[in-house]
């Protein structure tokens, strides 16, 4: 089975909806709003004059909101649709950045370059078939003390909605609509994998990257789940049986010097 063609397909489609959905809020973006959550701003920090490389960009709008704070940045992601609409809303701001369009394995295996930070965010791993190739993408790219930060959704919610914690030989083949506002008839085929959060961590110690901060957290950003209520000032909640969800977590890690 192709799955990176079936889900370069599905991000195709899906780019073409994003970019005009209340959900990206592209004009917004276009006048000065940065994309980027508290979360990934507070554990990144100062990006300027650093390189920093994006994978798995989308089309763009994060990628960019660090070149606003003064990174060189790069951004990677599967879908050509996705990379083209990156490298129009760069020019119509007049923003310097470098997009690419490929997957993650392949960009590993093809990049010679080294960059400060490595970051990645919100519904990535889960198109991922191997975990260990992901984590030799990262710290093939990262210059010596180089870090990475990833920002994900937890996968406990996965769980509670009837989808495996624990990664299996077999992925999930589904058809799904996307999760912006205007997704009426917009189903797709896409493939995704489970991977637990040990699995994470572990791919990306086995790497040599030391990681030097684990966190959960209770709020997402995103209402793009299903029982989600809103706390203000905090983000989005889920409860189960009275009790917070998990729906995010963060990993910082650091190539040795």
């Amino acid at each position: 089975m192709d799955y990176l063609s079936i889900n370069k397909e599905a991000w195709d489609k899906r780019t073409k909806i994003h970019v005009k959905s209340d959900f990206y809020d592209v004009a917004s973006f276009k006048k000065g709003k940065c994309s980027l959550n508290p979360i990934e701003l507070k554990q990144v920090g100062d990006v300027r004059g650093k390189s920093l490389l994006h994978l798995q960009c989308h089309f763009g709008q994060d990628t960019l909101s660090w070149a606003r704070l003064g990174a060189e940045v790069t951004g990677v992601d599967l879908s050509a649709d996705a990379i083209a609409q990156a490298n129009l809303l760069k020019h119509s701001l007049g923003l310097t950045a470098e997009f690419i369009e490929s997957d993650v394995v392949q960009f590993g295996r093809e990049n010679k370059r080294e960059f400060d930070i490595v970051f990645t965010s919100y519904g990535v791993l889960c198109w991922l078939s191997n975990l260990m190739d992901w984590a030799q993408t990262i710290a093939n790219s990262l210059k010596s003390g180089g870090e990475f930060h990833l920002v994900e959704f937890h996968p406990v919610y996965e769980l509670l909605s009837g989808y495996s914690y624990f990664p299996s030989n077999e992925p999930e083949i589904e058809n799904e609509g996307t999760y912006t506002e205007n997704c009426d008839g917009t189903e797709s085929t896409v493939v995704t994998w489970s991977h637990s959060v040990s699995d994470v961590i572990s791919a990306l110690i086995s790497v040599g990257l030391t990681v030097e901060s684990f966190c959960e957290y209770p709020f997402s950003p995103y209402e793009c789940f299903d029982g989600l209520e809103l706390v203000p000032d905090l983000g989005y909640q889920l409860l189960h049986k009275g009790q917070q969800v998990p729906l995010l977590y963060s990993v910082k890690a650091r190539k040795s010097v």
